[in-house]
């Protein structure tokens, strides 16, 4: 496999986290990122790294850890969404100001889809942050983006790796991630003691956001019997972007594939950052072991 690569990345919630440990275990293998892509979280790990802003994201990501994830939440009445998004979009502004993707030091691009229009959308040009907010609008959970002849929603309704859109240079490699897999949860072992310490910082926040989704939509409730309303929303949707990223992938077949599983943690569960890092690591070294691609 040549060592200048073109890489892709899933969108896939708080999952999509384990992108940026896959950056850092194959850049410690020696490779180099000519062009990058992605879609949903995939578009903002892969725009923090076309930035040269990986690492400043990195440790913010690890901080919500153990700080305040939901203070970020920005909820609304909004019909067409639960939450705005302009608290964590105005945060990152602080360690990684916009810029224009065609002045970016790689090619970029980040797929949103054009659910007015019925198209999807690739970014290649203008803002950033408008690509990656556009890209991020998962349906149901962030508001849409409305432009002059549309209403963009989350890329991976109709391109969760857009494997088809990322700018293939010369003499690359192709490498793509998903980290919505149907495969059996494989992670780095943490001690009892840690595990049990970030569910209760976390534990206690995750039952108010719950509670507020109830109280905005009661056909929200669940119980563990019966999925409510939003369980089942997000589900279908994750099924759906699995599938059609499934059936892209046939005709587009990467040099690698790295694969993390869909079940390894929820769509919200960002209090888990340090643990998805490791996991993306962990995935993107074993992938490599098994084509013999490793060199340290």
């Amino acid at each position: 496999m040549n060592k200048k690569i073109s890489l892709v990345l899933s969108g896939g919630g708080a999952r999509g986290i384990a992108h940026i440990g896959v950056i850092y275990e194959l850049e410690r293998q020696g490779f180099e990122i000519v062009s990058i892509a992605g879609t949903s979280m995939g578009s903002l790990v892969a725009g923090a790294y076309a930035m040269g802003k990986l690492n400043e994201f990195k440790e913010w990501m690890i901080s919500l850890d153990k700080m305040k994830v939901f203070k970020l939440v920005d909820f609304t009445l909004s019909r067409q969404g639960l939450i705005k998004g302009d608290k964590v979009f105005n945060r990152m502004k602080d360690f990684m100001p916009d810029a224009n993707i065609e002045d970016l030091p790689i090619p970029y691009c980040a797929v949103a889809v054009d659910i007015k229009n019925n198209k999807e959308v690739v970014f290649t040009s203008g803002s950033l942050y408008e690509a990656i907010r556009a890209s991020v609008s998962v349906p149901t959970v962030f508001t849409p983006v409305k432009t002059k002849e549309g209403l963009l929603v989350d890329g991976g309704v109709m391109n969760n790796i857009p494997i088809n859109r990322v700018k293939h240079i010369e003499g690359s490699s192709l490498i793509a991630v998903d980290v919505n897999a149907n495969i059996p949860v494989d992670k780095p072992k943490i001690s009892k003691k840690e595990k049990e310490e970030n569910h209760s910082v976390y534990q206690k926040k995750l039952n108010e956001f719950y509670a507020h989704i109830q109280k905005m939509n009661p056909l929200s409730a669940s119980t563990e019997e019966t999925m409510g309303y939003f369980d089942v929303i997000n589900r279908t949707i994750n099924l759906m972007t699995h599938n059609t990223a499934l059936l892209l992938l046939k005709h587009h077949e990467p040099e690698l594939m790295i694969e993390i599983s869909g079940q390894v943690c929820g769509i919200f569960d960002f209090y888990r950052a340090a643990e998805l890092i490791e996991i993306g690591k962990h995935a993107t070294l074993k992938s490599l072991k098994s084509r013999d691609f490793v060199v340290n």
